[in-house]
């Protein structure tokens, strides 16, 4: 009668085979933990950066600006432009015009020159001086801060800006003459730093709009 015989596999080897299963087993793991927190820390700092409180209170900041005269005469609801710090409708009556920059021979051009003109009360100037276009009004006048921001935002009402050109628009040259208005008239109720610093926190905190006014 045979017998048959069994091999048995050295000790050392079986406990060799066991310890390798479980540093690749932990390895996974460790692989797996080190994937999960990359991918936790990216959605953290995109929700972090964006900040409904903040970015409504640095519009309200904006909306004091965009609302003085300075920036809503260029910005009415109509087609003559507004004046003096009492935002009155432009002497003379000039039109929008479909570019902005007037009609027929009454162009904004005509009064306003490349620079402001020395005097109290006389034309400032601005090498690029309009409105804007017929087409894109971009109006200021009566907007409530909730309608405002939403304008500013909707790339079919703001000249098809996006994020990187509304930030950028801060720094237009236009714009910029709203703090050098020449003589008799008010500046806007912050600096143009201070201005920048807010339109600035309210697009990168995710450009929120104030909760609408109900009556």
């Amino acid at each position: 009668m045979k017998f048959l015989k069994f091999r048995r596999t050295p000790l050392i080897s079986q406990r060799n085979a066991t310890l390798l299963s479980v540093l690749i087993f932990c390895g996974a793991v460790a692989l797996s933990a080190f994937r999960t927190t990359d991918h936790l820390v990216t959605i953290h700092f995109k929700t972090e950066n964006k900040d409904s409180i903040e970015s409504v209170k640095a519009f309200m900041d904006v909306y004091t600006v965009l609302m003085s005269p300075r920036c809503m005469n260029c910005h009415p609801a109509g087609d003559v432009p507004l004046q003096g710090d009492d935002s009155h409708l432009h002497a003379m009556g000039p039109k929008r015009g479909a570019d902005g920059k007037g009609v027929y021979a009454m162009k904004c051009m005509n009064c306003h020159q490349p620079t402001n003109t020395p005097g109290l009360h006389t034309p400032p100037g601005n090498p690029n001086w309009h409105l804007p276009p017929a087409d894109m009004k971009m109006v200021f006048q009566g907007k409530t801060p909730h309608e405002l921001a939403k304008q500013l935002v909707d790339k079919s009402k703001n000249g098809n800006k996006d994020t990187k050109q509304l930030l950028e628009h801060a720094h237009d040259s236009l714009v910029l003459a709203g703090w050098d208005p020449g003589e008799g008239r008010t500046l806007p109720p912050m600096s143009h730093k201070d201005f920048v610093k807010a339109w600035n926190t309210w697009i990168k905190k995710g450009a929120y709009a104030p909760a609408p006014t109900t009556n």
